[in-house]
């Protein structure tokens, strides 16, 4: 898959986790997919993050302000994604604030698909489309699976703090007996 296309299909996983959230039967199915969506937007968020935003800001003539947007969506994310991860299983806030992410998820994925995405497209070649996507899913395995609203959120920093918090998330995930990605 190109980057887009890579891209995409993390946003359509992430609305079928919204549904299964709606159909679970249970408490305990309702946390695990409350942490299945911790961990697969916090990954999707640092690669963008680190390898997606980086390219926008250099190819779209007002990638700049553009991905300031977009990071200030990331970051009110993050801040539910915690909220979210921090709950007991049984916490009565948990369908609030489900519905919280899931707006804050629709808004952030009708922009990037019908504007910044689109955009990129046709600012750069299908090569660099294909070879992104093609770091971006090696990238995936080794990305941070918990929200990180205090880290930075741009290279390089980010380039520096990212591997230290994956290895820390996939460190808690072991501990706490969390599904491995």
């Amino acid at each position: 898959m190109d980057a887009i296309e890579l891209l995409k299909h993390d946003h359509r996983m992430i609305e079928q986790l919204f549904r299964d959230y709606g159909a679970a039967a249970s408490g305990a199915q309702r946390r695990a997919v409350v942490e299945t969506l911790v961990r697969e937007l916090s990954k999707h968020a640092a690669l963008e993050e680190l390898m997606v935003y980086p390219l926008a800001r250099r190819v779209l003539p007002d990638g700049e302000g553009e991905i300031q947007e977009h990071l200030a969506q990331h970051q009110a994310v993050k801040g539910t994604l915690l909220a979210l991860d921090k709950l007991s299983a049984d916490d009565e806030r948990t369908d609030e604030l489900m519905e919280r992410l899931r707006r804050q998820i629709g808004e952030h994925v009708r922009e990037e698909e019908d504007e910044l995405l689109p955009r990129v497209c046709e600012a750069v070649d299908q090569k660099e489309l294909d070879e992104l996507g093609q770091l971006l899913a090696r990238a995936k395995q080794a990305a941070p699976t918990r929200p990180h609203p205090n880290a930075p959120d741009q290279p390089p920093a980010l380039t520096l703090v990212g591997p230290v918090a994956a290895a820390y998330d996939r460190l808690r995930d072991r501990l706490q007996g969390r599904p491995r990605t």
